[in-house]
């Protein structure tokens, strides 16, 4: 329906309130092309459809001074057709929809579109090259930017200041630094923009190294830093933890003031110190800055709470809400996280009504899966199950919360079945979920090979065979099955295994006997430099213990603390004190067992005193049952062991009083059961 009086162009206005006006007057002239269809907000119909003159009359200017408009609106459909109805195309309308997909998240008709422009004859200028590498940049696509490059040094743009900074961004994200720098310090003339650039992708990457020789060499060719300077050269020494170097930087800040007028320059200063452990001067850069501030309150709130720092956490939550400030959803999962650490439940449940009051626990997925966790660490799983079902949708983050407080709780079954809802609630997992249910599979008594391989298939299919969580996890699952060579295999697999790599296949060889196994990843390990972990060490004593390797044992043992300082804990003296006693030295297991903390744990003395009754050693042993006696008044087991162990020496009396005063105590043991499971093999 073509416009035939102004009347029609007033109506036409008012159905298109949220057009500019310029917009809205060029399409209404010469419309875009056939057709232009708007939709009302609340109705999918469409309540105006109008059909158009020619557009040949307008110059290439006012149409994409139209073009721009309607790709601002987000209305790509429609800016595609006014540009296919165009007669005249010229550069800058190739750029306009070149940055229109782009900005609107269609890298690829991007290209696609890029491409055409390239093959009509269509010479680009710095604009386009700028746009396009970028958005090859974020998102990833980089062999498609390297080649944008190849037409970069073909048209002799090489020396473009705009072009190359979009180059030097592209190359850090790729991990080419050499590239990256060649071509950044290849430029005749840079300025503080592309300085701090090269800056933020470097610190970004960790790559200490190169940030500070980056910075003195700005300072050499007199480039004066600016506040995103510092805080892109403080947040390098965070992540970095060069504490010196911050410490250096903030001087710096303070003489040349910026500090005063940068707000986010003094919230990066927050995190440096609070990220290097220094709580105090953290707490001393959380003072110089305004309270009227929101993002450092919420800052030094997650920095307490994450050093477990409960009382300084609270006051600043206090004070917080005295300058009437809303606390962020992360302060509260930091404080949520708190509490599941330190098994403060009541201070969880404060956290929880605070939650409420502000109306904010049903509408935050992060909130909604820290409550869940918060009570699965603290056994309160009836709680974290209420929270789960109240939740609005079946999120990925909350039912990963929810299975690792089943597995926690060892409820391994739920674990399972809340897997199979995921997958049939077409709830997309992660590594995290698949990697919880492989757990719990391990944990299993007896788990079954079919149900590994099924798992094994899922990693496979889902595409996480290359993750090493889940890899760790199934070489565990599949050394408790008795498939100790497919756990090998996986090991063998691994591209470039880390500690947890390491860890997981020793406690494998170590569930097995397998101890000169489990002594010779060990040694490979420490070959590729990697730091073994207190974990580490008790998988190694499990298996020299399961396979009698006393004087290794010993030399492990003894090397925690001389060679890689690391304090045993009551698992390694257990373990040792086991490990002696199975070899007949239960007078030297004594020994060690008296310099354990707190002179050992009911466990360590059942574990002599059975190693006493094995060796017949009647004065160790006397001691032993005493003292776990002493330790355990109320459980039956113990007070049965010590009675057995006085009944083979001889002492029936001491045996029968003893067995006495347990019925007198109404001391009885739980029934227990076995569990046999059947293979059928055709």
């Amino acid at each position: 329906m073509p416009l035939k009086s102004p009347y029609d162009l007033a109506d036409y206005f008012v159905l298109f309130p949220y057009l500019p006006m310029r917009t809205k007057l060029c399409i209404a002239l010469f419309g875009r092309s056939r057709y232009v269809t708007t939709h009302s907000h609340n109705c999918q119909q469409p309540i105006l459809s109008l059909h158009f003159c020619s557009i040949s009359n307008y110059d290439v200017s006012s149409l994409n001074k139209t073009l721009h408009d309607v790709v601002k609106c987000g209305s790509l459909t429609s800016a595609r057709h006014m540009f296919d109805e165009m007669p005249k195309r010229d550069v800058v309308t190739w750029n306009i929809m070149i940055s229109g997909y782009s900005h609107n998240g269609f890298p690829r008709k991007s290209l696609n579109l890029y491409s055409k422009m390239v093959s009509q004859g269509i010479k680009e200028n710095s604009s386009t090259f700028t746009s396009i590498l970028t958005m090859s940049a974020n998102a990833g696509l980089f062999k498609q930017g390297v080649e944008i490059h190849s037409r970069v040094v073909v048209l002799g743009c090489s020396m473009n200041l705009y072009i190359v900074s979009a180059l030097v961004n592209m190359y850090i994200k790729i991990g080419f630094i050499d590239v990256a720098f060649k071509l950044f310090y290849d430029l005749p003339k840079r300025n503080l923009p592309v300085w701090n650039l090269v800056l933020r992708g470097i610190c970004e990457l960790g790559r200490s190294g190169e940030f500070l020789r980056l910075y003195n060499d700005m300072k050499l060719e007199n480039v004066e830093p600016n506040g995103l300077t510092f805080c892109y050269l403080i947040h390098g020494c965070y992540k970095e933890r060069l504490v010196n170097k911050g410490r250096q930087l903030h001087s710096h800040v303070i003489k040349t003031g910026w500090l005063e007028s940068n707000i986010f320059l003094a919230n990066v200063l927050v995190d440096f110190y609070s990220a290097c452990g220094i709580l105090v001067d953290a707490d001393r850069a959380f003072e110089c800055i305004p309270p009227q501030d929101v993002i450092t309150w919420n800052s030094m709130v997650s920095v307490y709470a994450a050093n477990d720092l409960l009382h300084e956490a609270v006051r600043v939550l206090e004070e917080m809400r005295l300058w009437d400030k809303h606390p962020s959803a992360m302060s509260f999962v930091a404080l949520l996280n708190l509490s599941s650490r330190t098994k403060e439940l009541l201070f969880g449940k404060q956290i929880h009504n605070f939650v409420i009051k502000l109306g904010i626990d049903y509408g935050s997925v992060l909130i909604q899966s820290a409550l869940i966790d918060m009570y699965g660490k603290n056994d309160n799983i009836q709680s974290s199950i209420t929270v789960f079902q109240c939740s609005r949708e079946r999120s990925l983050e909350c039912c990963n919360s929810m299975m690792t407080s089943f597995l926690h709780l060892g409820f391994l079954q739920d674990v399972f079945e809340l897997f199979s809802r995921m997958v049939c609630e077409n709830i997309v997992f992660d590594e995290v979920s698949l990697s919880s249910t492989i757990k719990a599979l391990s944990l299993y008594s007896s788990p079954s090979m079919d149900s590994c391989g099924l798992l094994h298939c899922c990693a496979i299919k889902s595409g996480f065979d290359s993750d090493s969580m889940i890899l760790c996890s199934l070489i565990d699952a599949y050394s408790r099955s008795g498939q100790i060579r497919f756990s090998q295999q996986i090991f063998e697999a691994l591209p470039s295994p880390n500690i947890i790599g390491f860890t997981s296949i020793m406690n494998a060889y170590a569930q097995k006997g397998m101890g000169y196994k489990c002594l010779a990843v060990f040694e490979e390990m420490i070959q590729k430099g990697l730091k073994p972990d207190k974990v580490t060490f008790l998988c190694i004593l499990l298996g020299c213990n399961h396979s009698g390797l006393v004087e290794e044992g010993k030399k492990i043992f003894d090397s925690m603390r001389t060679l890689h300082e690391i304090i045993p804990d009551r698992r390694h003296y257990s373990c040792m004190v086991d490990l002696l006693g199975r070899a007949g030295l239960v007078n030297e297991a004594e020994e060690l067992l008296m310099h354990a903390s707190s002179e050992g744990d009911s466990v360590m003395w059942s574990s002599l005193l059975r190693s006493c009754r094995i060796h017949q050693n009647e004065h160790v042993g006397r001691r032993a049952a005493k003292r776990l006696m002493d330790l355990e008044p109320e459980d039956p087991s113990f007070w049965l062991q010590a009675s057995n162990f006085y009944s083979e020496i001889g002492e029936f009396e001491t045996a029968v009083y003893i067995r006495e005063v347990a019925v007198a105590r109404k001391l009885s043991r739980d029934i227990g059961c076995s569990l046999i499971r059947v293979h059928e093999y055709h």
